[in-house]
């Protein structure tokens, strides 16, 4: 379960560190400078991955394969 979470967690920061080069690139030669989307599709891979986590977890918990363990005193 905790591999597969940080996998998860892997992925989305891959995607945002793609979106951001993306972001910092010139555009390719020839293309009109507002007609690349990749960035908006990195970012797009990047919440979905995170909607797909946050469910996952409700789903866990509520399955009781995960428990909450609570702040130690």
């Amino acid at each position: 379960m905790k591999i597969l979470m940080a996998v998860v967690l892997l992925g989305i920061l891959a995607a945002l560190g793609s979106a951001g080069l993306f972001m910092l690139r010139k555009p390719r030669p020839g293309q009109p400078p507002g007609r690349d989307n990749r960035m908006a599709r990195a970012l797009a891979v990047r919440v979905g991955l995170s909607i797909a986590l946050f469910l996952f977890i409700l789903f866990s918990y509520w399955m009781g394969w995960i428990q909450p363990t609570g702040i130690p005193r």
